[in-house]
């Protein structure tokens, strides 16, 4: 099967490796946007890191809320683990390239991390929908077997569609050039790369998983609008604030998500502008997973005051137990 237009694959080079953008020439600047990256690369991890610790020593977290919430960081952590590292040691050693075997990885890893994540947040959504809307029911319906289940099922469905994606991305040589106009191989820019019956099949799959994707949308659209007709019944001022306090970290996200997602589609590809290339892809590679630990720390009290108790444990050893019996969680 040929991707050429002319007479077969001789037409063609068969390439081993892709080029990487760079976006400076000057090796103090390479030096500097490796460290920026870099601070960032740990404060997103060390966020996540400390949310799932959180999560998993406090007895108080033990539930479908919290067990969502840590996949969620979890998710984080592999997502922005997929692109930074490798952008950081190439400015380090001013080696731009990447081979063709890395560049499959990380398409794979970046489609299947953005998958779970979509239906992660199904999840979640109907978690809080339950809680609310049907309180009495909540204890039945979201047994820790059914949280289980669902969670499985979307690293189930991540694996699925990155697999789909990949394997049709990958299954013929490139044509044209192996120059990647990114920090690591967008997917937008890799499909430029790709012959055109690579091309034409791929947005036959977008086209058509894009249909479930617009369902679960749908699903967390309708979701929070019942979640927000109910909250806004309740008599108590107390009782809707808390109820908010629940989901609106998961809407924050959704919607950082989702406008994520659409300046990747409707973003444009640029060769010529690095800087605007940078921007786009740090709204869905970067900006995510290093917010949410932040989202959900900032506007959840429960995980605020258990890692203030995980700090008083790691500094103040010797005043646990005076010191933490005056924490309510």
């Amino acid at each position: 099967m040929n991707c050429g237009t002319k007479t077969g694959m001789e037409n063609f080079t068969i390439f081993t490796e892709f080029l990487l953008m760079q976006y400076s020439t000057i090796q103090e600047l390479q030096v500097l946007h490796a460290v920026l990256f870099l601070l960032i690369y740990m404060a997103a991890l060390m966020g996540n890191f400390l949310t799932i610790t959180a999560i998993v020593i406090d007895p108080h977290l033990h539930s479908p809320l919290y067990f969502f919430l840590s996949n969620l960081s979890l998710l984080d952590i592999g997502y922005i683990s997929v692109t930074l590292p490798k952008f950081i040691v190439n400015s380090l050693t001013h080696n731009p390239t990447i081979s063709l075997h890395g560049c499959a990885v990380q398409i794979f890893f970046l489609i299947f991390f953005a998958g779970t994540e979509i239906a992660l947040l199904v999840a979640m959504s109907y978690d809080r929908f339950v809680a609310i809307c049907q309180p009495l029911h909540y204890g039945v319906i979201m047994t820790p077997a059914r949280c289980i289940c669902m969670a499985t099922s979307s690293w189930l469905s991540g694996i699925f569609y990155s697999a789909l994606h990949t394997g049709n991305m990958f299954r013929l040589p490139f044509s044209g050039s192996n120059v990647i106009h990114q920090y690591f191989c967008d997917i937008p820019h890799v499909l430029k790369v790709s012959c055109s019956e690579v091309r034409d099949i791929e947005y036959i799959l977008l086209a058509t998983s894009s249909t479930l994707i617009l369902f679960c949308f749908g699903f967390l659209i309708i979701s929070y609008t019942y979640i927000f007709s109910t909250v806004l019944k309740m008599p108590s001022v107390e009782g809707r604030y808390k109820a908010l306090s629940t989901c609106s970290p998961q809407l924050i996200i959704f919607i950082l998500f989702a406008l994520s997602g659409i300046v990747t589609v409707l973003g444009p590809l640029s060769d010529t502008s690095p800087i605007q290339n940078l921007l786009i892809s740090m709204t869905y590679s970067i900006l995510p997973p290093f917010m949410n630990p932040i989202i959900y720390s900032l506007r959840n009290t429960k995980i605020k005051n258990a890692l203030l108790k995980i700090i008083k444990i790691m500094f103040f050893p010797k005043k646990e137990v005076s010191g933490f019996k005056n924490i309510k969680l």
